[in-house]
């Protein structure tokens, strides 16, 4: 029966992530299982300048590489020591993306089964303050020299890999090496317990940075796969390696059903604003109803962009919308066309750039403004959302106040109403917004038998 045999490998590079860094330096270390058999060290010529903080960091020069092999030179080589062999290392999946990616340039198809030592300490030798290699030398008496370097690298992490094997007495390793093992695909500072502990249910998921801030918020309709979903592949863009190693823990949120995890996702990415979530920031409405009286006496409608300091009647993201509503009203209500402005301009200005002719009389013409307003506002709809809950003794509850999203929450089914407003009392509030009234009208169009109404919902915009 053929030996295991391990490379366990160190690399230098000239930046974070393999699709823009290139190899400085690396280190190859092959182990049978008991001993070091086999060593290979070298410095490589990136073929690009390396930046001033990884000299500090590593102390390797544009001049001590200037003459040392172009990585196409040693492809060949490496290729050789790796293949059919365990690849180890310490934060496994860093080095293992830039070695695999810079062979496939010099055209050698390799993958190999991975090992990470981080990983394996952590089940092994639990309860550390730190599995950083530098940290675990210093907690488990290992020499390290040369910190930071290739060879001075792999050297202590061949040694902490013999002692992990001597301390595994559970067969750790062994179930890790396993291709299908989740852990060999989970970003190095994530515990395994915190993805273990995900159900197969939709809900909400959280990433949190090493200070336990919110880094990341998702939806899903199955919790654990979705979230595997984020650490499979071998994508090695920057901004997919600053993201998996930003991920330190992971919590959850059931709900009952997809579309509430889609509003929870919503709400929560608003309120915590997460660096690495891009697209829901984006729908932000810009523009707004307003309502003022200028200093002649007469109120006003205007369109006009959304400010922190103005209160409007309602919001929209698209001016069109805005404008349509407005001519709607003011044809509706017989508002002098002078009165309704499609921009926010002071009262002051207002007042010098109306026509002042023929005005309408001053009472009469508030009183359209304000009926018109009033209408508006209560034809907006109030109405709830009725679903399967979380288990079979209660429901979910959405519900919708005044055209815009109030709370969602659970009810007991047991439970019976008279008035569909009362469901409200059994909802948590959120803060609502524009798309998440386009995807609740487009729900309740799209499923009416699942709507109950305040009032008939005798056409609902989407």
């Amino acid at each position: 029966m053929k030996t295991t045999e391990y490379a366990i490998v160190d690399i230098e590079t000239t930046g974070g992530n393999a699709g823009g860094s290139r190899i400085t330096e690396i280190a190859v270390i092959i182990h049978d299982g008991t001993s070091v058999i086999d060593r290979f060290e070298t410095l490589v010529n990136p073929q690009k300048e390396i930046p001033l903080p990884i000299f500090a960091l590593t102390g390797i020069t544009n001049e001590m590489v200037k003459d040392a092999p172009v990585f196409d030179d040693i492809a060949e080589k490496l290729f050789g020591m790796l293949s059919d062999r365990i690849f180890v290392a310490h934060n496994v999946n860093f080095d293992y993306s830039f070695v695999r990616h810079q062979l496939e340039e010099a055209g050698f198809k390799w993958t190999a089964k991975k090992l990470c030592t981080v990983r394996a300490a952590r089940k092994i030798r639990p309860g550390l303050s730190s599995y950083s290699l530098g940290n675990l030398c210093r907690s488990l008496f290992i020499p390290l020299e040369n910190r930071h370097r290739a060879g001075g690298d792999a050297d202590a992490t061949a040694i902490l890999f013999s002692q992990l094997l001597e301390w595994d007495s559970d067969g750790e390793m062994d179930k890790m090496i396993k291709k299908t093992a989740q852990d060999q695909r989970l970003p190095p500072n994530l515990p395994p317990e915190d993805f273990e502990q995900l159900p197969e249910k939709p809900g909400v998921y959280y990433f949190y940075d090493q200070s336990k801030k919110v880094v990341y918020v998702g939806k899903a309709v199955n919790l654990k796969k979705r979230v595997a979903s984020h650490f499979s592949g071998h994508k090695i863009t920057p901004q997919r390696q600053h993201f998996l190693r930003d991920i330190y823990s992971i919590s959850f949120e059931v709900c009952a059903t997809e579309l509430m995890a889609l509003l929870l996702e919503c709400t929560e990415i608003k309120k915590l604003w997460p660096v690495h979530n891009k697209a829901l920031k984006r729908f932000e409405p810009k523009y707004g109803l307003y309502e003022y009286e200028a200093r002649n006496g007469y109120r006003y409608l205007a369109i006009g962009k959304v400010t922190k300091f103005q209160k409007c009647i309602e919001v929209f993201g698209q001016l069109y919308d805005g404008i349509r509503l407005l001519q709607d009203l003011a044809g509706q209500f017989e508002i002098d066309p002078r009165f309704c402005k499609y921009c926010s301009p002071s009262e002051e200005e207002a007042y010098r750039r109306t026509d002042d002719t023929d005005l309408p009389e001053v009472d009469q013409h508030n009183q359209q403004i304000e009926s018109a307003i009033d209408f508006y506002l209560k034809s907006r709809p109030s109405f709830a959302i009725l679903d399967k809950g979380r288990s079979a003794d209660e429901r979910s509850c959405i519900w919708v106040e005044n055209g815009h999203f109030y709370g969602m929450g659970y009810i007991p089914s047991d439970i019976g109403f008279t008035e569909p407003s009362e469901m409200k009392d059994h909802v948590t509030p959120y803060r609502s917004n524009q798309y998440i009234m386009q995807l609740l009208y487009s729900y309740a169009a799209k499923y009416p038998n699942k709507v109950i109404a305040q009032k008939p919902l005798a056409e609902i915009e989407i």
